[in-house]
């Protein structure tokens, strides 16, 4: 009895505490799964997901759409939304837990005052931990009036606070008071050696195949290295899981395709994007016989291939390849090629370990080809850089994150071949070539302190080995100057030691959350570089120098630090922000008074050494919502160098110093088929040196220049742009199109791309403020270049 009384009460607890152990079992358990957009099955990243009634607990979904959430109970009612979307609510139970599940939002009849131009959580700015970080969506670049209606990246990323510009219609891009070689970009993790067609006027990226872009101008993670100034991250989008889809434009200048979709099953999917010009095609049906022999044109080609191994692994493979081409009358020729290709192994070890295995391979050469009986020559040269890089990542608690890894780099410059034409007088040229390899350790963490603070750091340490196959000179006296004889030369074979370089790498950052709408963020970083450019063009050409650091070229430090505000208001719709930052640069190199680089296997002779530091003030106001959405930004830096042997050892700016900058950009909802866009510059004209006088050499007359380098500046530089869209009513078809109708340099300003100055009479040089740019008299030939005023265009985009 006594057995039996104790059995049926051991029976009876069980009983009852089964609902209890289940609570507990759901507790601990999570829900997993993925949110798209229903029009075209893409993923949506940065939806918001929470149990209705626990809205505190909600997550976000990542770059894949997928989420995980705990289980409190169920069932339970699972709320997801997302800006411009309808939302979704949805009864999950246990049943639930066993099987696949997908939300498909559908895109909201959105009224005008819920337009938003960025793809993200609304408190962002305010709540993260990134400072000097700005994540760019895909539709607010295809938004911005283009030149030759060419929505181009890199001349987005211009518009930018802390970012400046080379010049008129160029690509290429200062941050903070860097050079142009000194920003690392880089396209699904390969690098980028010349991310410009068209001598810089369009970026290599197109548009309709890119899933995010993302700028890091300081504080960049650990996980990242090898540039002092900034990091251009740039993902390809993956494809349509369920079907194909296509996107594409016909441009006044270049046309373009993207075609996407299912590969084998839904667990493979592919991407791939072609462009190209056909400048060359209406030169040919010019009547001018000195046109229609021209060549000049660009293309180039992506994708991305992605597998869905198993539920814990990922493979995805991409790939580019761009190719520019400008022949004039087949007598001259200059044409260049990026390929680059890599592939990303990602695999969930557990719900809290991660593993991310990648290798990739870039390449870059030009050729250069000049047909004349006596003075003809071929000229070539190419480079590369093949990496691998294993990270882990652990998530232990929700307050912590860290990461670990490793990384090689392995760099190849080849030697420069001028190989002369048969009969011709000059002589042949072949340099030596240089090899590098970078090894790097890194790690990292976030950890949220208090509800209120929290910190970032990490730290990455560099182990750099110039090697052979090589050769390395001697300088008579260690003097290492363009007339100084050699008075060795030392031969290296393949891997072995030529140089070694070491340094560590420090990041730290703080956030400091004053209230749910404002916060201060400061943070410190050191950046190594070991790569760069030696050129007498800070715009950036196909045939810059590239030079490994060396035995007489040590490797480029930086040192930043950075302070800023954050606050958002009236509801997240608008955001300011103010951050200051100073940098402190070591080992900057640039040319004597002079230098010929592109040749000489003795660089280093023209090469000299010195400091430079840059500070500034970066202000930036953004409306994300309502009929009118854009940004107003305002930057004051400066730029110096001081390097001995230029400007007589004093400081002076580098071209690229322009203390005022103010970008302005807005884009308005008239209704769901009209839109229009506007943005002006106005920013400070680029540091220059104007001749102070005249003499003469052999009866002819040759400009002077003064002994301090960059002391005078072209006119200020300033310019609207605006265009028009037109889209088709969304009737449920499959095609949709839009006409886009852009106007560059809209009130026709003639801003300065270069001077020739002819002859100078009694040193009669003056700047005469009542016209574009520099005046001598009226005797005197000075020729300003512009290249655009008034420059329509027209592009029809379709979607299928």
């Amino acid at each position: 009895m006594r057995r039996t009384a104790r059995l049926s009460k051991f029976l009876f607890i069980c009983l009852g505490f089964l609902p209890f152990s289940s609570l507990i079992a759901q507790e601990t358990s999570m829900y997993t799964a993925q949110v798209f957009d229903v029009t075209d099955t893409s993923p949506l990243p940065g939806a918001s997901v929470y149990w209705e009634g626990f809205i505190s607990s909600a997550v976000v979904s990542d770059n894949d759409g997928t989420f995980q959430i705990k289980i409190n109970s169920l069932p339970a009612r699972l709320i997801v939304s997302y800006v411009g979307f309808e939302t979704s609510m949805r009864l999950v139970t246990e049943k639930d837990l066993n099987k696949s599940s997908r939300f498909f939002l559908k895109p909201e009849d959105m009224s005008l005052d819920e337009i938003i131009i960025q793809e993200r959580r609304p408190d962002e700015q305010v709540r993260n931990l990134e400072t000097s970080k700005v994540t760019v969506p895909i539709a607010t670049l295809k938004n911005i009036p283009a030149l030759f209606g060419e929505v181009d990246l890199l001349r987005s990323l211009q518009l930018l606070p802390g970012v400046q510009t080379a010049g008129e219609g160029t690509t290429g891009l200062f941050v903070r008071g860097g050079s142009a070689d000194q920003n690392l970009v880089q396209l699904d993790g390969a690098p980028i050696y010349n991310p410009s067609h068209f001598f810089g006027f369009f970026s290599v990226f197109n548009p309709d195949a890119l899933n995010q872009v993302e700028l890091y101008k300081g504080n960049m993670p650990a996980s990242f290295g090898g540039r002092l100034s900034s990091l251009i991250d740039v993902t390809l989008r993956e494809g349509n899981k369920n079907q194909i889809h296509g996107e594409g434009g016909i441009g006044s200048i270049s046309s373009r395709l993207t075609l996407d979709g299912p590969l084998f099953s839904d667990k493979s999917t592919f991407i791939i994007s072609a462009r190209r010009t056909y400048a060359d095609v209406f030169l040919k049906l010019s009547n001018n016989s000195d046109l229609n022999s021209n060549k000049l044109n660009f293309h180039d080609l992506s994708g991305k291939l992605s597998f869905v191994l198993s539920e814990k692994d990922k493979l995805t493979v991409s790939t580019y390849q761009g190719s520019d081409f400008l022949g004039l009358d087949e007598e001259f020729g200059l044409g260049w090629t990026n390929w680059i290709s890599s592939a990303q192994w990602s695999r969930n070890i557990s719900d809290k370990t991660f593993f991310d295995l990648q290798g990739y391979h870039s390449r870059y050469n030009y050729k250069v080809e000049f047909d004349d009986p006596d003075t003809g020559f071929e000229w070539n040269n190419k480079l590369s850089e093949t990496g691998a890089k294993a990270q882990w990542s652990f998530l232990p608690i929700d307050r912590l994150q860290s990461y670990w890894g490793i990384q090689s780099q392995l760099y190849h410059f080849a030697p420069i071949k001028l190989n002369p034409a048969d009969n011709s007088s000059i002589e042949p040229i072949v340099t030596n070539p240089k090899n590098g390899l970078l090894n790097s350790v890194f790690a990292g963490f976030t950890y949220e302190i208090t509800p209120k603070l929290s910190t970032e750091a990490g730290l990455r340490w560099g182990f750099f080995n110039q090697i052979g196959v090589g050769v390395d000179y001697l300088y008579e006296g260690n003097d290492v100057t363009p007339d100084v004889p050699i008075t060795d030369t030392l031969s290296f074979n393949v891997l072995e030691n030529i140089k070694f370089y070491q340094g560590l790498e420090p990041r730290i950052a703080f956030r400091y959350l004053i209230n749910p709408q404002f916060s201060v963020k400061a943070a410190y970083n050191r950046n190594f570089q070991y790569v760069q450019i030696a050129s007498n063009s800070s715009a950036g050409l196909p045939i810059d120098r590239w030079i490994l650091a060396g035995t007489y070229v040590p490797p480029l430090r930086s040192d930043q630090i950075s302070l800023g505000l954050f606050h958002n208001f009236n509801a997240n719709r608008w955001e300011f922000s103010v951050e200051g930052y100073y940098k402190d640069l070591r080992n900057v190199i640039d040319l004597r008074n002079g230098a010929q680089v592109l040749f000489t296997d003795n660089v280093e002779t023209e090469l000299l050494t010195g400091d430079g530091w840059a500070y500034g003030a970066e202000f930036l106001l953004r409306k994300n919502i309502g009929k009118t959405t854009g940004w107003l930004a305002y930057t004051y830096s400066r730029t110096w160098r001081q390097i001995p042997g230029i400007s007589l050892g004093q400081k002076y700016n580098p071209r690229f110093d322009r203390p005022h900058d103010i970008t302005l950009v807005l884009n308005h909802e008239f209704s769901a088929s009209w839109s229009a866009g506007l943005t002006f510059i106005y920013t400070t004209g680029q540091a220059v040196s104007f001749p102070t006088g005249v003499y003469e050499v052999d009866f002819q007359s040759v400009p002077l220049y003064s002994n301090y380098r960059n002391e005078d500046r072209f006119p200020d530089y300033h310019r609207m742009d605006a265009s028009v869209t037109w889209k088709n009513a969304d009737k449920g078809r499959k095609w949709k199109g839009s006409w886009n109708f852009s106007l560059y340099n809209l009130y026709g300003r003639k801003n300065p791309f270069a001077y020739e100055f002819g002859e100078i009479y009694n040193d009669d040089f003056r700047y005469d403020s009542d016209v574009d740019g520099p005046v001598v008299s009226s005797k005197q030939g000075i020729v300003m270049t512009y290249l655009f005023t008034f420059l329509p265009s027209i592009t029809y985009n379709f979607q299928f």
